[in-house]
């Protein structure tokens, strides 16, 4: 319910939460786009056990993720809100623990030391406090307000802000990690390069997510179990695996970033190695968030009103399929066709990135129709945790594609073989991913328009307002 005498939801609070994904993304981004490339351009480690880092980090995911939400949703709400204070206890120890991963001191350890390192460093950064402070982040967006409308804008803010951190992210970090060596090869540079980048976006992490911290206000009564019965984690699970909505947009999700970091990551390849251009990594990048930024944004909130955020999905996940699929097909040899066509592509699954947050507010609200409780902070750690699932995924493909068709990190020049490998894994792979998104929306997801408009009305009358 609303609360009194809170300050009426506006700009404020949009950019306030845009923010606080700024903060996230400042070391979720560089994670998922540069991390691979430093553990094996710059301290050696071979793909396939990259891989399996970001596998065996899901497994340790699976039991943070959902006790944080049980923390989220169980102990006594703080002055500044249930959600907004976990906000300001870890922002700096997030940012901390992400400048860790990158330290190129390491480069001279041994193998051994370096896979210890690699594992206590990742662990620490992304299943300890990246987990404590974006469940609480993503839960709060059911707190700033009630309203199907507003919660759509606040689900566009973010994927703005994810989009400016990744415009930074994508734009800038090439240019300063890559250089040309006497041949005119792209190759990573070396010395503190890694380390000093980490750094700057450790600091604008926490200088984000302090302003995110400011500028929301939680105004909707989002109260947890504070006295209530004891439930188990058992409990929880059995909960989520009644949910239909719960598990049609976990399987969306998790193809939806096993596709799109897929891409990400192998860019990293693809245009220095098979186009011999890393410039196009920062093009791409800057053209994306171009497209996200003034035409999918502008467009969200009209379309998802007008068509339903499921149905408007559907059809732009079948349509960046299409497009990957035809991208593959075409074998391009220019790097400017490959780019303009992928940018392309971008449109379909820019539309259901901007509007996936709002899904989940109204899987929670779905939720609490069914079993009669509300439980933000728990919904949020499995669909977040399941996230991390389609990331490691997406990382351990990338790594284990890698390694299949033979890459080699120390040759300055690819085979043919390895290149048209390269050129599969960016193209038709996320291709299938994303038309497995569509199919699990289509399928599998139950929120059409029409049902969250109806939980939306027996939730206003359940709260008499």
């Amino acid at each position: 319910m609303q609360m009194k005498n809170d300050r009426p939801f506006g700009m404020r609070d949009k950019l306030g939460y845009m923010f606080g994904d700024f903060g996230n993304d400042f070391t979720f981004l560089f994670a998922s786009s540069f991390l691979m490339v430093f553990y094996t351009k710059v301290l050696g480690i071979s793909g396939g056990a990259v891989g399996t880092l970001f596998l065996a980090a899901r497994f340790v995911d699976a039991f943070t993720d959902v006790t944080m939400g049980r923390i989220v949703d169980s102990v006594q709400t703080a002055k500044d809100g249930r959600f907004r204070c976990w906000i300001r206890r870890m922002c700096g120890p997030v940012a901390l623990s992400s400048f860790l991963m990158y330290q190129t001191a390491m480069t001279g350890a041994s193998m051994t030391w370096k896979l210890i390192y690699m594992y206590v460093t990742y662990l620490l950064w992304g299943s300890v406090f990246y987990t404590s402070i974006n469940i609480p982040y993503g839960s709060m967006a059911s707190a700033i307000t009630a309203d199907p409308g507003e919660r759509t804008a606040l689900s566009t803010f973010r994927s703005i802000g994810a989009a400016l951190a990744g415009l930074v992210i994508g734009v800038v970090t090439p240019v300063f990690i890559y250089t040309t060596d006497a041949d005119g090869n792209q190759v990573v540079r070396g010395g503190a390069t890694f380390t000093i980048v980490a750094g700057i976006f450790s600091l604008g992490a926490v200088i984000c997510y302090l302003i995110c911290y400011r500028l929301t206000t939680e105004r909707v009564n989002a109260a947890g179990k504070e006295g209530g019965g004891h439930i188990t984690l058992a409990d929880t699970f059995r909960a989520v695996a009644g949910s239909r909505a719960l598990i049609g947009i976990i399987g969306a999700a998790v193809f939806l970033l096993l596709s799109q970091l897929l891409i990400s990551t192998m860019n990293n390849y693809i245009y220095p190695d098979y186009f011999g251009n890393a410039g196009g990594i920062s093009l791409y990048t800057l053209l994306s968030t171009a497209v996200m930024l003034l035409v999918v944004a502008p467009l969200s909130v009209p379309v998802a009103r007008r068509f339903g955020k499921k149905e408007a999905s559907v059809a732009g996940m079948l349509f960046s399929g299409a497009v990957f699929t035809l991208i593959y097909l075409l074998h391009l040899e220019s790097m400017w066709a490959f780019l303009l066509l992928s940018i392309v592509g971008y449109l379909g699954l820019g539309f259901f990135n901007t509007v996936i947050w709002a899904n989940i507010t109204d899987v929670i609200d779905d939720q609490e129709v069914r079993d009669g409780e509300r439980e933000d902070g728990t919904v949020y750690a499995v669909y977040s945790f399941a996230r991390k699932v389609g990331q490691a995924l997406a990382g351990g493909a990338g790594g284990w594609a890698l390694e299949i068709i033979g890459y080699d990190s120390a040759a300055p020049v690819q085979t043919e073989e390895v290149l048209r490998g390269l050129y599969l894994s960016t193209t038709l792979i996320p291709a299938i991913g994303f038309f497995a998104v569509a199919a699990f929306l289509w399928f599998v997801y139950p929120l059409s328009r029409q049902k969250v408009a109806e939980n939306v009305a027996y939730l206003k009358q359940k709260r008499g307002e």
